[in-house]
């Protein structure tokens, strides 16, 4: 797909399709004002200022009036495309827009854009960078506040700043080197090697840096996964109503109630997050339970995180054994996915420490449990306790601290897309070749080329290095009017 011809004009609907009081047909390109007057019926819009509101009509050849708009022009290069662009607010009938738009199409050289065109050509017109352009979609697309103030700083340039200026400090560097080659035969060395050395590292530890972001900013663009899993009734059911604070799932003392998943999502300090439940983990000959069982267990394996809840009462009965309590837990953990285990019905918690401490002959019997649970990941939650809320924001504050959002400040880059995750990764990759040509003392002209291979991987993250192949892959996957 490419993008190349920008001596056309091009039209879409720009707000969602639909029955709506407005919507908005947007026109790009270098005639978009000169072909919008020949349909418009109001002031000569050729001779209006940009950045100014004209109300008319639209009609067609026939003189027939499709809709009374409002006409906003913007006049190269103070338009969002950098071209000019016409943007008309009409009524919101599905029916006036296709008439509006195929008025064009029919009866003008105007044609109909393509996914993610005009954000295409701001790119293309130097509106701003590739990872810029991406974040239009993220903003688009943000559904959370932490989304969005990610989605804002990476459109407002924060991220691209960064790439840039480590690009910039080793492109300044390979000038030297290959400038060194021009004088081969005179031994000379512009670009002294212990500087180089120091400074790869240097970007490494940035990049490192960004890429172990990456874990946090996907959760945050796309929402956290989070299955709540656990034996029949452990309270998970429980679980999803008090973080939901509605009833959500069936709570029942009957063990495999839950057949199917339940999923629902809310905020927490920002971020969304998807909460499943479960069906309880546990060998059953019912038929329909099984098939819930094998669902929970996959939904398990693509989660970003698992609630695992654990009942704290069914330990103190007995009903399970230390050997069966951790092959229980070594299934989850080798699952090899961030897990909070959730320790549910902790009232009876203090009638397990009042039993160490009061007798004697079983005082060894829990402490097992007391120092599994100070050295792993849990937290005690009373789910059932509807009047008291403050194990669940307890709770909520330690799913944050899981996946290191507490670490996210105002201002910090975050890596949210995978595109710019694997040319980070290549980037450092060839970083490290670099490293090791510099101590086996490799010439010049290798350096360069190591070197060329890590600046091409950060410049294809802003756009300084890229492909029609790339580009119409990245802009086909925006909505067409954007």
């Amino acid at each position: 797909m490419k993008f190349t011809d920008f001596s056309d004009t091009i039209v879409a609907l720009s707000t969602p399709a639909g029955r709506g009081a407005i919507a908005l047909v947007r026109l790009s390109g270098k005639d978009a004002i000169l072909h919008t007057q020949t349909f418009f019926k109001g002031k000569n819009l050729l001779e209006q200022k940009t950045h100014t509101v004209h109300f008319g009509t639209i009609r067609n050849p026939e003189n027939e009036i499709l809709d009374e708009v409002v006409v906003t022009i913007f006049k190269t290069p103070n338009s969002f495309t950098k071209e000019n662009v016409v943007e008309i607010s009409c009524h919101g009938s599905p029916f006036i827009v296709k008439r509006i738009i195929q008025n064009f199409l029919d009866n003008s050289p105007v044609r109909y854009a393509k996914a993610g065109e005009f954000t295409q050509r701001a790119f293309l017109n130097g509106r701003f960078d590739l990872a810029q352009a991406e974040a239009v979609a993220d903003l688009i697309a943000a559904d959370s506040a932490a989304s969005h103030k990610v989605a804002i700083s990476q459109l407002r340039g924060g991220f691209s700043s960064q790439i840039k200026e480590l690009r910039q400090q080793l492109l300044d560097f390979v000038s030297l080197i290959e400038l060194e080659l021009d004088f081969g035969e005179e031994d000379v060395e512009f670009a002294e090697r212990s500087k180089l050395t120091t400074l790869v590292k240097t970007i490494q530890t940035v990049i490192e840096q960004l890429l172990s972001s990456f874990e946090l900013g996907n959760a945050i663009k796309n929402g956290v996964p989070t299955v709540i899993a656990g034996k029949p009734n452990a309270g998970k059911s429980t679980l999803l109503n008090a973080l939901l604070n509605e009833e959500k799932a069936i709570v029942s003392e009957i063990a495999g109630t839950t057949r199917d998943f339940i999923e629902d999502e809310i905020s927490i300090e920002g971020i969304a997050f998807r909460f499943i439940d479960t069906a309880g983990l546990r060998y059953t000959e019912d038929k329909v339970e099984s098939i819930g069982v094998e669902r929970a267990r996959k939904k398990m394996t693509e989660a970003s995180l698992i609630l695992y809840v654990i009942d704290l009462a069914e330990l103190f009965n007995k009903n399970i054994t230390k050997e069966e309590f951790f092959e229980e837990i070594k299934e989850v953990e080798e699952l090899n996915i961030n897990t909070l285990f959730v320790l549910n019905k902790a009232d009876v918690w203090a009638r397990i420490e009042s039993h160490i401490e009061n007798e004697i002959e079983n005082e060894k019997e829990f402490d097992w449990l007391k120092t599994w649970a100070k050295e792993s990941n849990t937290i005690f939650t009373q789910a059932n306790n509807t009047t008291d809320r403050e194990d669940i924001e307890k709770l909520k504050t330690k799913i944050l601290e899981v996946i290191q959002a507490d670490s996210f400040h105002a201002g910090d880059t975050l890596v949210t897309n995978t595109r710019h995750y694997e040319s980070l990764r290549n980037a450092n990759l060839a970083l490290d070749d670099v490293l090791n040509a510099l101590e086996m003392g490799f010439t010049g002209d290798l350096l360069s080329l190591d070197l060329r291979t890590a600046l091409e991987h950060l410049g294809s993250i802003t756009g300084e290095v890229s492909n029609d192949e790339i580009l119409g892959n990245i802009f086909g996957k925006f909505c067409i009017g954007k």
